[in-house]
């Protein structure tokens, strides 16, 4: 295995589907029909994202001793992700539940053993020749900021995905170097009802202290707004989409390994638009995540 340069520090889930024509009604029991049981978890979909790109990757994070687990571990490993600072706690690992049905979802999400991702386990080892950190918000603040913090010491680029969406505090975001919100969690970290102009809210989102800004934009593509303060958008081309649970993660893993191949911000945030546009087009998150001759092909395009 190649030495990580790409340190990947979250969550890790099973996601168990239940498909039905509808959703349930409170109480009710209904008959559906498929059932699917997907790895997940923003953590791990943005290694498995980063290292099916061509990355370089490791994952800090925490599993249960359970047979989640175990799957969940061998499926990062399968894809060429450094487990070592995975670590396994006794209990459950963390599990989304999910209803689906008439084209919409319920989901509960049980964390489980990504609520032991405190600061007390970012390991400063796992840190040693990293230049690209990546982290989302399905574990314990006091953990991300830790992991920041280290970043910030070793020289490494700290990008942060602000999702689920919630306040964060003045000391996280200044040691941010790619924010990367969708519409909903900018409109969240600016106290907006709706989305305005993107470029406006991406200079918005600046000035709360990371150094550049990914806006997502979904199906119409992404702003990137680096240091030179010159905003850019970048268009998503159009695909059938299938599914959009992971684009989001396929977008930051991908944007990750672009820039680790000295990529400009711009160049990196198009090889990731494209591994996004393909990840859409498959159900599931780890399993829809784009390998890297995918996406120089659609790169190969223009």
């Amino acid at each position: 295995m190649n030495t990580p340069d790409i340190l990947v520090v979250g969550s890790a889930n099973m996601d168990l589907v239940a498909f039905a024509g509808r959703l349930p009604l409170p109480g009710e029991t209904l008959l559906g029909g498929a059932f699917q049981s997907f790895a997940g978890g923003k953590g791990g979909n943005q290694a498995v994202a980063a290292a099916r790109a061509g990355g370089k990757v490791a994952f800090l994070g925490r599993v249960g001793n359970d047979l989640f687990g175990t799957r969940l571990r061998g499926g990062l490993e399968e894809d060429g992700v450094d487990t070592r600072f995975l670590g396994t706690v006794d209990g459950a690992s963390g599990v989304a539940i999910i209803m689906s049905g008439g084209g919409n979802n319920m989901i509960v999400v049980a964390p489980g053993a990504n609520d032991a991702v405190t600061a007390d386990v970012i390991d400063r080892h796992a840190f040693a020749g990293i230049r690209f950190v990546l982290a989302q918000l399905e574990t314990p603040l006091d953990g991300v900021i830790a992991a920041a913090r280290l970043a910030r010491a070793d020289g490494a680029a700290f990008i942060l995905d602000p999702a689920p969406a919630r306040a964060l505090p003045g000391e996280l975001l200044s040691m941010v170097d790619w924010l990367t919100p969708n519409e909903s969690e900018a409109c969240g970290l600016l106290g907006l009802k709706s989305l305005s102009d993107p470029v406006t809210m991406a200079r918005q989102l600046k000035a709360l202290g990371p150094r550049g800004v990914v806006l997502k934009l979904g199906g119409q593509g992404v702003v990137v707004l680096g240091e030179d303060d010159v905003p850019l958008m970048i268009p998503a081309r159009k695909v059938m989409v299938a599914d959009t649970t992971a684009a989001g993660d396929a977008f930051n893993g991908a944007f990750a390994v672009g820039l680790s191949e000295g990529r400009s911000p711009q160049e990196a945030a198009r090889f990731a638009v494209a591994a996004a546009g393909i990840s859409v087009t498959r159900q599931g998150a780890q399993p829809a995540m784009a390998r890297r001759a995918e996406i120089d092909a659609v790169m190969a395009l223009g």
